[in-house]
């Protein structure tokens, strides 16, 4: 009976000790070198990204060998700077000159567009009386008039329709400095639906089938001094 006890016991140590030596040689061992478990918390490293599109700091070099700095970018010729917006040598030309000059980030172009959004924009904001709209794209003076016209039309009573068929064309038509603020000019030409209605309903101006064409004048300005890079109207008149 010992002998049987013995030898299962030789049977048990040797499947131990093999079992152990498996798990090490799929383990490994420790040698104090080893991540800590991960935690979801903790701050991660940034993605490096693509080894094609690392672009490599230049590290420090002999004088004889330091880059020079790149040439400066030829000026654009007078001709082609306002090209579109502006006839070269014209008033309008220099005016924009010194719109750039007084903020260098001024894009013509960029600055239509907006031009055009906004004017969609205020336009619709009256009819409406949007006055969270106006206030955000009105200077203080036009805001006050745009805000004593919807009241004087709330009392009456009216109100007001108004849908845009398109706008055809936006212009700048002046450009200036003035002090710190820059401001620009713009003709629009519109095709809008317009009618005014009494508390009644009855028609008292527009036709509310009618497309009628319509000429603006604004004048949008904008504070280069201000970390508000955002215009607002602070002129408007009907064109001719």
């Amino acid at each position: 009976m010992q002998d049987v006890f013995d030898i299962y016991t030789i049977i048990f140590l040797a499947l131990a000790v093999f079992i152990f030596l498996r798990l090490r040689s799929v383990l490994g061992q420790r040698t104090g070198r080893e991540r800590p478990p991960y935690d979801p918390y903790a701050a991660r490293e940034p993605v490096r990204p693509a080894a094609e599109n690392v672009v490599a700091l230049p590290t420090s070099r002999k004088p004889e060998a330091a880059v020079q700095p790149p040439a400066a970018a030829e000026p654009v010729e007078p001709v082609e700077r306002w090209k579109g917006i502006a006839e070269a040598g014209s008033a309008l030309a220099t005016g924009l000159d010194a719109v750039v000059a007084a903020a260098p980030d001024f894009d013509a172009k960029h600055f239509l567009t907006g031009a055009r959004a906004a004017y969609e924009m205020i336009v619709n904001a009256y009819a409406e009386g949007d006055r969270r709209t106006l206030k955000n794209l009105l200077s203080r003076e036009v805001d006050d008039g745009f805000e004593a016209a919807i009241n004087d039309r709330e009392k009456r009573g009216d109100t007001v329709e108004s849908r845009f068929v398109s706008i055809d064309s936006a212009d700048i038509t002046a450009a200036e400095v003035r002090a710190r603020n820059v401001q620009l000019t713009v003709r629009f030409h519109s095709q809008l639906v317009s009618v005014t209605r009494d508390k009644a309903g009855t028609v008292i101006d527009g036709n509310a089938e009618k497309v009628t064409d319509v000429t603006d004048v604004w004048t949008f300005a904008r504070d280069v001094a201000s970390r508000d890079p955002n215009w607002k109207l602070v002129a408007t008149e009907a064109g001719q």
